[in-house]
């Protein structure tokens, strides 16, 4: 079982807190099924679009830094922006990229033997809408029916609390009549000045019922 685990997920949302509260937007799913003993739900996540690159050969730290590029402005800026008056010209017009909010969580994983780093693009945002991305090593991608599995823990990312949480959601999925379809994908939603005690990370396994 490969689980692709890195700290940088930390850094992902610079706009939390200390005490755990996020500002930005965070993927919309329905709760089918909770076990609150266990920490564990079964959701089915709305329609989404990713925007995701490896963390092969250029690393985890590079991945992220690509895709933090995209959603500041790096990209074809390709939506369509109503004219508003008046028209203001000097000099040149800037030829700028459309400046994307940061939503949570960040995904990490190693299916198909290659680890990828992917953020969520706001709701609003469609395959056809979301801005082309002008690095080529940027896949953008819609998800649609993904039912997961997800248990939430505080704490780091670490391996060992990936691993040992990837195991319990899997015992849980097994004892539940479910089948998992994917490997484990971590999820971080805190920035780095969180305290690890109220940090929200999650293991999601995609399932069929």
């Amino acid at each position: 079982m490969k689980i692709i685990v890195s700290l940088v997920v930390a850094l992902c949302l610079a706009a939390c807190s200390v005490v755990g509260r996020s500002e930005v937007e965070i993927a919309p799913y329905q709760v089918l099924k909770a076990d609150s003993s266990q920490g564990i739900e079964v959701r089915r996540y709305e329609p989404m679009v990713l925007v995701s690159t490896s963390m092969a050969g250029d690393g985890r730290n590079n991945a992220f830094r690509k895709l933090f590029r995209y959603i500041s402005g790096d990209n074809a800026g390709s939506n369509n922006i109503a004219m508003t008056a008046p028209v203001l010209m000097a000099g040149e017009p800037a030829n700028e990229g459309t400046k994307i909010a940061m939503t949570a969580p960040v995904f990490m994983s190693g299916a198909n033997s290659e680890p990828r780093m992917a953020f969520v693009m706001p709701k609003h945002f469609t395959l056809d809408s979301t801005p082309k991305p002008t690095n080529p090593d940027l896949l953008v991608e819609e998800v649609r029916d993904y039912t997961v599995a997800a248990i939430r823990f505080s704490g780091t990312l670490s391996q060992r609390n990936v691993q040992r949480y990837s195991q319990q959601l899997q015992q849980w999925i097994t004892a539940n009549g479910l089948t998992a379809v994917s490997e484990p994908v971590a999820a971080g939603y805190n920035g780095p000045l969180t305290l690890p005690m109220l940090r929200r990370n999650e293991i999601l396994i995609e399932i069929t019922q």
